[in-house]
């Protein structure tokens, strides 16, 4: 992933903090077998320290290409929406000559995948997973040999993916002046589609601590 200077994460609380609201699903991706190409599996994942937890369904065929290269990365993306040309277009210029972009943020980990067949290591993978999704703890018991999930845990193999790297990226036109940037933002609330309101957070939480882009 590409990332410039005015579109990198201030610092690691910068991305950390974008995780932990929520943005808990993401996309594992896996080197392909010698003439094959990658594998992508889309999963929820939880936040372990320097690992993140993630369990699939045992007949998956991305458990063969992990075993051969456990090199993967995982990728998560939110808070994105496309900006139209005319925003874009510079005071001086007509609206039509403007050039439309993306925004989003996106945080990309690299991955040393460590696979988890044991059942009761599977079933505290489990009960981590769940203490994250469901804090209230509104489930059944996670135990070996004990329903619902005792006999389920055969169905599903684990996998810790320990953390070695992380690129993170926040592309909300930074390097532009303050009042394109505050304009586009309210462009996007007005419009309000898809994820433009939470988009429009990022680029206005972003505008705060930047302020004029200063290379």
């Amino acid at each position: 992933m590409f990332v410039h200077p005015w579109d990198a994460s201030l610092d690691d609380a910068e991305w950390q903090t974008w995780i932990a609201e929520g943005h808990d699903f993401g996309i594992l991706s896996v080197n392909g077998r010698l003439g094959h190409s990658p594998m992508t599996v889309p999963t929820h994942f939880a936040d372990d320290g320097n690992q993140l937890l993630i369990h699939l369904a045992r007949p998956n065929p991305v458990w063969n290409t992990i075993e051969h290269d456990p090199n993967v990365t995982f990728t998560v993306i939110g808070d994105y929406a496309f900006i139209p040309g005319p925003w874009r277009a510079g005071p001086d210029m007509p609206a039509t000559d403007g050039v439309p972009t993306s925004y989003y943020a996106a945080v990309q980990f690299t991955c040393q995948a460590h696979i988890v067949d044991d059942p009761e290591a599977k079933a505290e993978l489990l009960r981590r997973q769940l203490a994250h999704f469901q804090p209230d703890g509104d489930h059944a018991p996670v135990a070996v040999g004990q329903a619902p999930y005792g006999r389920m845990l055969s169905g599903i193999r684990g996998l810790r993916l320990e953390v070695t790297d992380v690129k993170a990226k926040f592309k909300y036109d930074d390097d532009e002046p303050v009042k394109h940037r505050t304009a586009v933002a309210d462009r996007l609330t007005a419009r309000g589609q898809g994820l433009d309101a939470p988009t429009a957070h990022q680029q206005l939480r972003r505008l705060d601590r930047i302020g004029p882009w200063k290379p």
